[in-house]
């Protein structure tokens, strides 16, 4: 006869006795009770998943309306008297339009009225990026009478980059470099002088302008290795941009421009006209006939 183990014997948690099932009808019973007690006012809310649905919405309602910023009653009126100019589409102001429009519209405006609102006008990005553009200026009849000042679409471009650095995180000055050295180009002043005229206390203003400066150096120093390039080949203009894989219009073009180039004469020094005061930051129409002090004027719109 064998000895009985002296451990206890395993249990095994599937082998208990299981109480009486419960029927069909007392489950039916239980489940109309759980649906009839979350109906009941004390019962709990629904599930926490639903809450983040509708956190949203109560934040929307609790975070303020923007405020629309309300228009100046002297820019609706000039609106309605200049849509050409004061409209959808801005255009630069002759200097001198704010006495213009004094002359013209005596009982419309009044002094201290239109200087604000023609700053705020003047101080607008839709404004600037006329300037900027290089259109001409207009009278009231909106007639093109005058160029812009090239100083004055420098510091508009100027302005506008300040303002669009402000609203991303973009490295924006590869793009100023080459509208800077776009709007030396038009200007019709060598290089040396816009330098001249344009340069400022603002460092890093003037370190733009030289870096666009050196673009341009550089794009003439090629120009002009073509034509040598050309002139030693002894080919004609189609097999010369062939020979290197250049656009023959491409070529022509190049070849014209580093003559004109070359034949251009050296420009006298420009006056020493240092805008030694200026502020970049300003809007280049910041003038008493065309725009308030700064201090008057409100924010610069889009």
């Amino acid at each position: 006869m064998t000895d009985a183990p002296t451990t206890a014997p395993k249990t095994n948690s599937r082998n208990k006795p299981r109480g009486p099932r419960p029927d069909l009808a007392s489950q039916l019973q239980q489940l109309r009770g759980g649906a009839d007690a979350a109906q009941e006012p004390g019962a709990e809310a629904a599930p926490a998943a639903a809450a983040p649905q509708r956190q949203p919405q109560a934040q929307a309602q609790q975070q303020p309306a923007r405020p629309q910023r309300k228009a100046s009653p002297v820019l609706e009126r000039l609106f309605e008297l200049y849509p050409q100019l004061f409209g959808a589409r801005f255009v630069p102001l002759k200097l001198g339009v704010y006495e213009d429009l004094l002359a013209r519209h005596p009982e419309d405006f009044k002094t201290e009225d239109l200087k604000v609102a023609m700053g705020q006008h003047a101080r607008s990005t839709r404004y600037l990026e006329s300037v900027a553009a290089g259109h001409p200026r207009h009278d009231l009849d909106g007639n093109p009478v005058d160029p812009v000042a090239p100083e004055h679409v420098h510091h508009a471009i100027l302005e506008l980059h300040r303002r669009r650095s402000q609203r991303t995180e973009e490295d924006l000055r590869p793009q100023l470099v080459t509208r800077i050295a776009r709007a030396i180009e038009n200007s019709g002043l060598d290089r040396e002088a816009y330098a001249v005229l344009v340069r400022s206390r603002d460092e890093k203003a003037n370190a733009v302008v030289d870096e666009a400066l050196a673009e341009l150096a550089a794009q003439a120093a090629k120009r002009e290795a073509l034509l040598r390039a050309f002139e030693a080949s002894g080919r004609g203009e189609q097999e010369f941009a062939d020979m290197y894989g250049m656009k023959p219009g491409e070529v022509t073009r190049t070849l014209q421009r580093a003559r004109k180039e070359r034949e251009a004469p050296v420009a006298a020094p420009a006056p020493a006209v240092v805008m030694a005061e200026a502020d970049t930051a300003a809007a280049p129409e910041a003038t008493p006939e065309a725009a308030a002090p700064a201090s008057e004027a409100a924010p610069s719109a889009d």
